[in-house]
This record gives structure tokens, C-alpha cells and sequence, in this order.
């Protein structure tokens, strides 16, 4: 159905599909009014305008959230992280010239064993002639040596011969150990007394003379030796311990400065025992470390 002029007419509308577009009614020709068209096209580029300004603010607002959100998570998203959260410290400005605040520490010195064999109070180790003389052979050297008997009393002096009963007695000696050893026809015993302190082992050793002597001790397959011969015979001291050798024959020899086998068997059984009287020290100073 059609209109005539004096009809109602569509409005067009440039943003409504299918509008109908206005014509000059002036014009009887039916050419477009392209006034009209020109002004139409301009509000379509104004409002594009605006709509792409519009567009910009709102991506721009969605790039802020991105990144926003991509710095909390390089933070771990937690605002309470501690400071393993943190980056490597080269990242971090000014981590190059840091100093810590903490004053630097060092280990203690170790324990000295010494210590250990120099008081009764702290030598509380297992003591006797099997944990100062466990094995029944030694080698030393090129030597070897057969343990013989063993012998440990309290009182001290009927262990000792010459001057040294006195003394010990004297300076408190609380223990003798004694232990054999054979080498051949040569025979050693060592005596090894016990006091209280390394100051009263001192003292009784510094009285000592060449007749401060430990009995020789036999039994055992060990035959006597040093009973009526000129024999051999060392002492010293170490810690709270005080210890002797005699060395000589079975066969009831003298012993002379010539027989350097009695004199080298007397040094080594000597050295041993110091050697043992430290480890004991050592032992005992190790397990207070741990």
C-alpha cells in the first residue's frame, strides 16, 4: 500500500535499517537531498568518535587490572608473606652493600684430654690394668711382647721397694696397677699409682731417686727377674698418674749399660703407657664434646 503526499510518512532515521531516506519535497524530480546526507554522514563520525574514546578508557581501566594483578601475583598474593616471598637478593636495590646485623660466632676450642686425667672429679672412666693394658701382645717397633700377669691393690707401698713406699704413701696414693710383659729372656713390669691430682703425682714423682723402684711381678709362666739383680728402671708422671718401670733377666744377670735390649724394652713399655694414660684423656674428653 502506498502513501500519497498528503499522507502519513516514515521518518528516517541514518541509524535504523531499512529506514526510508527523506527526499526534497521541493523537488519534483526525485533527486536526493544531498544536504541533508552530508549533515547525516557528519553526526555518524561524531558519534564514532565517541564511542572509540570510550572504548580506549575502558581497555585502558583493563590493562591496569591486568597488571595489578600480575604484580600481586609475583608477590605470592599474600599480604602476610614472610621472607622467603622475596626475590633474589641481586634484585633487590642497595643488597649488594648490605652487612648483616648478627655478631659473627666461632666454635668452641676442643677439649683438652689432659684436663681429663688430672683430676679424680672429672676421670671417671672405667679404670683398671685390662682398660690401661687390654691386649695380651704388643708390637712395638719390631718388638713384640708377650702380657704376663696382672696385679692392682689400694696399698700402694707393699707394691713398692727402696724409697718409693714413702713417698707414695706420703702424697696420697690411692692405687697401684701393675702388668708384665716378656720379650725373650727379658722381662718389664710397669707400675702405674693413682692419686687424687695431677699436683700430688708431681710432687711424688720430683722425690723420686734411683731407688725408688716398683716391685717386679711374676706368676703366669713368667719366671722371677730383678730379685737380688741390678736391674733397670724408669719413672715419671703424667696427669694425676705416676708411673715405673724395672726391666732385666730371667736368667738373674746384672743389667749394665751395655744391654740395650733391657734398656729398649724398658723405654718402650714406658712409652706405652703414657701413650695410654693420654688416650684415656682423649676418650673421655670426646665424649664430654658430644
Amino acid at each position: 500500500m502506498s502513501y500519497g503526499q498528503g499522507g502519513p510518512q516514515s521518518q528516517w532515521d541514518p541509524w535504523k535499517p531499512h529506514s526510508q531516506q527523506p527526499w526534497n519535497s521541493g523537488a519534483d524530480d526525485g533527486s536526493p537531498d544531498w544536504a541533508a546526507l552530508a549533515e547525516a554522514s557528519e553526526t555518524r563520525n561524531k558519534r564514532r568518535k565517541l564511542l572509540f574514546i570510550a572504548g580506549g578508557g575502558l581497555a585502558t581501566v583493563a590493562i591496569g587490572t591486568a597488571v595489578a594483578m600480575a604484580v600481586v601475583s609475583a608477590n605470592g598474593g599474600d599480604p602476610q608473606a614472610g621472607p622467603g616471598n622475596l626475590p633474589a637478593s641481586a634484585s633487590i636495590p642497595g643488597s649488594a652493600t648490605a652487612t648483616p646485623s648478627f655478631a659473627p660466632t666461632s666454635a668452641p676450642p676442643p677439649l683438652d684430654p689432659k684436663d681429663f686425667i688430672s683430676s679424680a672429679k672429672k676421670d671417671t672412666a672405667p679404670l683398671g690394668p685390662g682398660t690401661l693394658f687390654p691386649d695380651a701382645r704388643l708390637t712395638l717397633g719390631e718388638t713384640v711382647y708377650e702380657k704376663g700377669a696382672t696385679a692392682d691393690t689400694t696399698a700402694c707401698a707393699t707394691a713398692a721397694s727402696g724409697t718409693l713406699p714413702k713417698i707414695l704413701t706420703d702424697n696420697g696414693c690411692t692405687r697401684l696397677m701393675r702388668v708384665t710383659y716378656t720379650n725373650g729372656g727379658i722381662g718389664v713390669t710397669v707400675g702405674v699409682a693413682v692419686f687424687d691430682n695431677a699436683a700430688q703425682a708431681a710432687k711424688a714423682k720430683a722425690q723420686t731417686d734411683d731407688r725408688s723402684i716398683v716391685r717386679s711381678l711374676f706368676g703366669k709362666d713368667v719366671k722371677p727377674f730383678c730379685d737380688g739383680a741390678f736391674c733397670r728402671s724408669t719413672r715419671n708422671a703424667y696427669g694425676r698418674y705416676a708411673y715405673f718401670t724395672i726391666a732385666g733377666f730371667f736368667s738373674g744377670k746384672d743389667v749394665t749399660k751395655k744391654d740395650d735390649k733391657v734398656f729398649g724394652s724398658g723405654d718402650d713399655l714406658a712409652q706405652f703407657t703414657v701413650n695410654q694414660i693420654h688416650r684415656r684423656g682423649q676418650a673421655q674428653a670426646s665424649a664430654a664434646a658430644r
